[in-house]
C-alpha cells in the first residue's frame, strides 16, 4: 500500500487536509498509553463521509479499524495496518421527548450528565464508564447492576461496504458484553435512549453515590485498560485473581493493581506487549489454581512489534 497514494484519495473525501494523518502515534488515544503507530489516521466529521471511507476501502480491500476513546483497548505495539477511522469529532447529543440521541464519538459519561440536566433516568450506571457511545454499544457496556442494552432503543450503523443501517430491538442482539454490532463488524455512529422522567435530585445523588465507590475501589490514579476479564459464570474475575496471589505482580511497567485485582495499570512506561504477557500469565495462574479460564473483556488489536 502506498500511503502517499491513498492520502491523496483520502483528501479528496475530507474538506480539511488535518482529518488524515500518516504513520499517527495511537498511545495518545488509548487510555493504556500503549500502542503502535496507525497507517493512515483519519478523523470524520459526519456520517456521510464514515461512509465514503469504508466504501473506499472496501473497494480498495483495506483493512479498516474503528477507534473510540480507547478506553478498554489495547493497541499491540507494532501498530495497525491500514485505515484506522477514529470518531471523536462526531460527538453531538440532543434531546428529542424522552429520548436522547448520542453519536458514537460523545462519551457516554457526558450522555448521564446530559440525562440528569434533562431530568431522565436510567443513565446512572453510566457516570463513570469512562468510553465512548460507540464502544458501549459495540460491548454493551455496563457498571453497577446496570447496561446499556437496558435503555438503547436503536442505533444508526455503517457495514463492511459503507452502507448505513438502522438496527431496533432484536436486531441489536445485546447480550453481556456484546451486540450484533461487534457480531457483525459494523461501525456504531449512533445511539438512540430511551428515558423515563425522573426527579434530578434522585438522580444526582445515585451518580454522586456510584462516582464515590469507583473512586474507592477502582485505580484511577494510573492509566489503565479498564476491566480486563469477562465475569466467568458462578464467579468474580477480580476475586479469583486476588485469592490467587497475584495483586501486586509486575510485568515491565505493567501492574496487576493492588487496589483491585480486576484492572492492570501501567505505573512505570509499560507496553502493550507488558499487558498482554501479563494477561496470560494471569489466565495461566488462575486456570492452574481453580480450574476457571478467565475470557478477556479488554480487546486487543494491532501487529505485533517486528524484532
Amino acid at each position: 500500500m502506498d500511503k502517499k497514494t491513498v492520502e491523496q484519495d483520502l483528501l479528496d473525501i475530507f474538506s480539511r487536509k488535518e482529518e488524515v494523518k500518516i504513520d499517527e502515534d495511537l498511545s495518545t488515544y488509548t487510555f493504556t498509553h500503549t500502542g503502535g503507530k496507525a497507517d493512515l489516521f483519519v478523523t470524520p466529521s459526519t456520517y456521510e463521509e464514515v461512509g465514503q471511507l469504508i466504501a473506499y476501502a472496501y473497494k480498495k480491500e483495506m483493512p479498516v479499524t474503528y477507534l473510540g476513546r480507547g478506553s478498554n483497548l489495547i493497541v499491540r505495539d507494532g501498530g495497525i495496518r491500514g485505515l484506522v477511522i477514529h470518531c471523536g469529532r462526531m460527538n453531538q447529543i440532543t434531546s428529542a421527548g424522552e429520548s436522547i440521541i448520542a453519536q458514537s464519538g460523545a462519551s457516554i459519561i457526558d450522555v448521564s450528565r446530559f440525562a440528569l440536566a434533562h431530568e431522565r433516568t436510567g443513565l446512572e450506571f453510566a457516570c463513570g464508564i469512562p468510553g465512548s457511545v460507540g464502544g458501549a454499544l459495540y460491548m454493551n457496556a455496563g457498571a453497577y447492576g446496570g447496561e446499556t442494552a437496558d435503555v438503547l432503543r436503536q442505533a444508526v450503523v455503517v457495514d463492511a461496504k459503507g452502507k448505513i443501517l438502522t438496527l431496533c430491538g432484536d436486531e441489536l442482539d445485546m447480550g453481556y458484553r456484546h451486540s450484533a454490532i461487534s457480531k457483525k463488524g459494523y461501525l456504531a455512529l449512533e445511539g438512540t435512549f430511551h428515558l423515563k422522567k425522573g426527579d434530578p435530585k434522585k438522580i444526582k445523588a445515585e451518580m454522586d453515590r456510584l462516582t464515590a465507590l469507583r473512586e474507592l475501589k477502582q485505580p484511577l490514579e494510573y492509566p489503565s485498560c479498564g476491566s480486563v476479564f469477562k465475569r466467568p459464570p458462578g464467579y468474580f474475575a477480580g476475586k479469583l485473581i486476588q485469592d490467587s496471589g497475584l495483586q501486586g505482580t509486575r510485568i515491565g511497567g505493567v501492574e496487576v493493581s493492588k487496589k483491585h485485582a480486576g484492572f492492570m495499570v501501567n505505573v512505570d512506561h509499560g507496553t502493550a506487549s507488558d499487558y498482554i504477557r501479563l494477561i496470560k500469565h494471569v489466565q495461566q495462574t488462575v486456570k492452574k489454581k481453580f480450574g476457571v479460564d478467565l475470557e478477556t473483556e479488554v480487546k486487543i488489536i494491532g501487529e505485533k512489534l517486528q524484532e
